[in-house]
Order: C-alpha cells, then sequence, then structure tokens
C-alpha cells in the first residue's frame, strides 16, 4: 500500500516505478480520486465547525432567555447534511483505498529493469555439479517412483493432481530436512521458532498483498478463512496494528508449515512430479526491522538461506530479479536456484524479498523510538529457508547413484537413523 502524499510530492518517482513492472502510469487518476476525498473530508470539517458553533450558540441562547426554534432546525439540518457528507467521505475513502491496493511495490533503484526473469542478473554461485552420478541421470520422480517410496498415482485417487504421497525413507527425508533447516535458523542464525495457524482472515491475507489482486492463487474455506499459501503470512501479522519498540527490533521468526496453492496460472507447466504442487511444506524466515536495517537484513536473510544448501553441498546460483519479474509486495528480490541434474537447469528454492514499508502500512504495522516525536512504519522481508519439496527434489537428483538408490547428505543422516544411502 501507498501513502497518497508521496504520490502527489513524487509522481512521476511512482509512474516510473509502475512501469519497470509493466504497467501503466497511474498517478493521475489516484491524485483525482484523492481530491474528491480530501473535498467531502474538508465539507465535513466545515460542517462539524458550524455544529459545534450553533451548540454553542445554543447555550448561550438558553442562559439568556431566549426562542431556540430556529437554532435547533438548524441544527437538525445540519446533522442531515453531515450524515450525508459523512458517507460521501466514506465512499471516496474506500474507492483511493481500493484503488491503491491493487498496485504493486516500487522497485528500488538497485533493481534492473525488465520485463521478465530472462532480465534477471546473476549475483553469485556456488558448488560444483557431482561427476559420480553417472551417464544415465533421471529425473527426481523417476528415482522416486523406481523406489517404491514416491506415489503420484495414489495421491491422484485421494486428492487429485498436483499432490503426492511419500513413503518410508522418503517421508522420513522430508522430515530431515525440515527439522534441520529449523535447527540452524533457531540455533545459528537467531529466528525465534513460530507454529502459526494455517487458516487466516481476509485482513490477514491483505496485509502481505495476497489479497485482493491474488485471489485465485489461493484456497477459500466456505467460513471466509483462507489457507496460507506461505508462513509469511501470520509471521508478517504478528505485528498487524501493533507499535513495537526501536530497542525491541529486529524480530526474527521462522516457522515450517505446510503451504496450499491453487497454481491457477500454471496450467500445463510442471505436471510431471513435485515441482509445483497444491500443498508442500516450507520453512519461512520472516525479519521486522526499522527503516534503516532493511537493507543489511536482506543480505543477512539471503545467506542464511544459501547456508542451507551450503551444508547440503547442493549447488546453486543467487539471482538478482528484474522489476518484471519480483513479487507484488517486494521492492528487492534475491532467488537462490539450485543446479538439478535431471533437468540439467537451476531451479528456484527460496525467494528472499525485501519489501520495505509496502505491507507493514498495509498492516498498520509501526514502531517508535524513544528520541523521536511519533511513530514510523516498519520494515518486512521474507524468505524461504527452504522449500523442503524442493530440496528433496535436490537431493534426489544430485546424490543419485548409478545402482538407482541415493546416498544421504552426511548432515541428514544422524537424523535419518544412521543410513548411508536410500536404496
Amino acid at each position: 500500500m501507498f501513502d497518497i502524499k508521496w504520490i502527489r510530492d513524487n509522481p512521476d518517482a511512482f509512474d516510473k516505478g509502475l512501469v519497470s513492472r509493466g504497467m501503466e502510469a497511474a498517478s493521475v487518476d489516484l491524485i483525482k480520486l484523492d481530491s474528491k476525498r480530501r473535498e467531502a473530508q474538508t465539507r465535513l470539517q466545515n460542517l462539524q465547525q458550524l455544529r459545534n458553533s450553533n451548540s454553542k450558540a445554543i447555550g448561550i441562547a438558553k442562559q439568556n432567555g431566549k426562542d431556540l426554534t430556529h437554532l435547533l432546525s438548524e441544527i437538525e439540518m445540519l446533522k442531515e447534511k453531515f450524515h450525508a457528507c459523512e458517507e460521501e467521505e466514506r465512499v471516496a475513502r474506500e474507492l483511493l483505498n481500493s484503488a491503491l491496493s491493487v498496485y504493486p511495490n516500487i522497485p528500488s533503484s538497485e533493481v534492473p529493469v525488465g520485463t521478465s526473469a530472462i532480465d534477471n542478473i546473476e549475483i553469485r554461485r556456488w558448488g560444483n555439479k557431482k561427476s559420480e552420478i553417472g551417464s544415465t541421470i533421471s529425473k527426481h520422480y523417476e528415482i522416486g517412483e523406481a523406489m517404491e517410496l514416491m506415489d503420484f498415482r495414489k495421491a491422484a485417487k485421494i486428492s487429485g493432481s498436483r499432490f503426492v504421497v511419500l513413503y518410508g525413507d522418503l517421508a522420513l527425508l522430508e522430515r530431515a530436512l525440515s527439522s534441520f533447516m529449523l535447527d540452524l535458523h533457531t540455533r545459528e542464525h537467531g529466528y525465534l521458532e513460530v507454529a502459526p495457524p494455517l487458516l487466516v482472515r481476509e485482513n490477514t491475507a491483505y496485509g502481505t498483498g495476497n489479497l485482493p489482486k491474488f485471489k485465485d492463487d489461493l484456497f477459500k474455506t466456505k467460513d471466509d478463512y483462507w489457507l496460507i499459501p506461505t508462513a509469511e503470512m501470520p509471521l508478517t501479522n504478528l505485528v498487524a496494528g501493533e507499535i513495537s519498540n526501536f530497542e525491541e527490533l529486529p524480530l526474527r521468526y521462522v516457522a515450517y508449515t505446510q503451504c496450499f496453492r491453487a497454481e491457477a496460472g500454471a496450467a500445463g507447466r510442471d505436471t510431471r512430479g513435485m515441482i509445483r504442487q497444491h500443498q508442500f511444506g516450507k520453512v519461512e524466515l520472516v525479519s521486522i526491522v526499522s527503516s534503516d536495517e532493511s537493507g543489511a537484513e536482506h543480505e543477512r536473510m539471503t545467506s542464511c538461506a544459501e547456508e542451507v544448501l551450503k551444508r547440503l553441498d547442493l549447488p546453486f546460483r543467487t539471482m538478482l530479479l528484474s522489476s518484471g519479474d519480483m513479487g507484488f509486495s517486494a521492492c528487492k528480490t534475491y532467488d537462490i536456484e539450485v543446479w538439478l541434474p535431471g533437468e540439467e537447469n537451476f531451479r528456484e528454492i527460496s525467494s528472499c524479498s525485501n519489501c520495505g514499508d509496502f505491507q507493514a502500512r498495509r498492516m498498520n504495522a509501526r514502531y517508535k523510538r524513544k528520541e523521536i516525536k511519533g511513530t514510523e512504519f516498519l520494515h518486512t522481508l521474507n524468505g524461504s529457508a527452504l522449500a523442503v519439496g524442493r530440496t528433496l527434489i535436490a537431493v534426489l537428483e544430485n546424490y543419485q547413484n548409478p545402482d538407482g538408490s541415493v546416498t544421504i547428505p552426511e548432515i541428514l543422516r544422524e537424523r535419518m537413523g544412521g543410513k548411508e544411502r536410500i536404496k
């Protein structure tokens, strides 16, 4: 959400940011809506002042024993005008807020201008592609189905497409990965573990920018709850409507949850395997910081996500997303892409975003410094660390052996009961 005053003062910067995201300039239309709201607000204030003056006049007339008929009649007329003007101001305010709510965050100055992922910039690359896999490289679902530990047919019978059932050592591997990630982030990276609700109210989804624009990507219950597409939604909303003390910042949260996505725009994409599912597990990082710390926190959060892949010895590259490839609420995003030998390609496994004060304005989440009068909007950041299903995919494909078995990364073996291979 934007501060309309900032748009009035910086219309060119606002329009330039929208254009860089492939949208049309919108400052003129928004400023017109704001003018109507301000005009109604001024009329309302003038009527209130007139009502106050008449109320005082009634008091004086009573003291002097004068006839009140005319004044009472005028107050009754003002009351009707006031209620009508109050409704006019409410409608104008809601129209403006509704219009503002559909515009994405403005990219920061470091973000390359582009139209799609083609314009993303590689920042760094880590790790070496494993040479011991052999000449025949299988995809993750071929490995899992050959082991009879990954079942898409029965998942489809139970739930439909884009679901999977994992058995035995693959179910254990998924659990080992999530617990490893949680332990790393809580014990070494200073995040507080949270177990949040998976169903949220509409205002919660609105606060993170998922509503109203992306309602088709979410699942909704008949009781008007929304299933979370990521733990970012409940974790970020922990500070919604609150005023935090500057001394308490930064707040760093981590959660492992199931996530639910309708994948409405993914028809025909990644239909085989576990890459794009309606339900998947993810470890999510969220940071709540002051306005002058979000840039440094973004780099820190990204390094925390990268560390997971380093400990698992999985090759990856980190990309700075272009303006045309960023998410709705982000002003700057790094995508971490893991190497998948089965696809001979890098695939996104984490997205770490700095949202600035964009989400905080929607949630009215603020903080207060002792030495400064008033409050400031918080800055929010979020990042996957990591998507557990895609990490399982990366382990299967990068650690596959010519005999069809999969070597378990050394750091996970204790959590896998001491096993060295899945056969």
